[in-house]
């Protein structure tokens, strides 16, 4: 998990003043429990959970995709915002970290509204283009899976949002290093995200597709409402 606060003394204020209180308690078991996990540091924070609860629950969003799954932590989050009769189409290549997640979904009692797809994202994407209508479109989308093809993604998933839905791309800021040099101690793979991460940005901000607010929580959120 990071964050791009400065002080961590104020990020744990802000955690102890207003997530973790409100973290509902199968929301807190599972962070514990992905804590443990050797790529833990891919859980969407908590205090970013939050905000993408809030954002559900203001546009009384019924029906979300996510790409990139991992242990479920933002999964649950948005299974617990969406009303009884909402549904999410969950994507990721690797259902053993779903499964991580699941007993602590299956204990929210939140199963019901999420299909699970293990698959490469963009197949998947690719078909839902050609067979959904347009009544059938997404509310929301948030998007966290390889960070390579998050062009990509955009080009397909602004097909699959309802005009006035919104898409979330998490990691925009890259723990900073889009401003920066890339510290010689991250691998080629980090350089090769943070690039095209960066052409990400680039692209959403010239997009007259979308309106957009890039929000610096967690490792940097941007917030695309599709317009055309």
């Amino acid at each position: 998990m990071q964050c791009l606060l400065q002080s961590q003394a104020l990020l744990q204020y802000m955690l102890d003043t207003s997530v973790y209180p409100r973290e509902h308690e199968q929301l807190k078991a599972l962070r514990e429990e992905t804590m443990k996990h050797s790529r833990f540091y891919m859980i969407v924070p908590p205090e970013e959970g939050q905000f993408l609860s809030m954002l559900l629950k203001l546009m009384n969003a019924k029906k979300t995709i996510e790409i990139g799954v991992f242990t479920g932590y933002s999964l649950l989050t948005t299974a617990l915002a969406l009303p009884e009769d909402g549904k999410i189409m969950a994507i990721d290549i690797d259902k053993s970290n779903y499964e991580i997640g699941r007993q602590y979904i299956q204990k929210a009692g939140v199963e019901h509204k999420i299909q699970f797809i293990e698959s490469q994202a963009l197949p998947v994407l690719d078909k839902l283009i050609k067979e959904l209508k347009e009544e059938e479109l997404f509310d929301f989308a948030f998007v966290d899976a390889d960070k390579v093809n998050y062009s990509n993604y955009h080009e397909r998933v602004i097909k699959l949002v309802r005009i006035g839905g919104l898409i979330v791309y998490d990691n925009t800021l890259w723990g900073g290093s889009v401003v920066g040099p890339v510290k010689p101690q991250f691998p080629g793979p980090f350089e090769e995200a943070r690039d095209s991460i960066m052409r990400l940005n680039n692209e959403l901000a010239s997009d007259h597709r979308i309106e957009m607010s890039q929000v610096c929580i967690g490792d940097g959120i941007t917030i695309c409402r599709r317009i055309k």
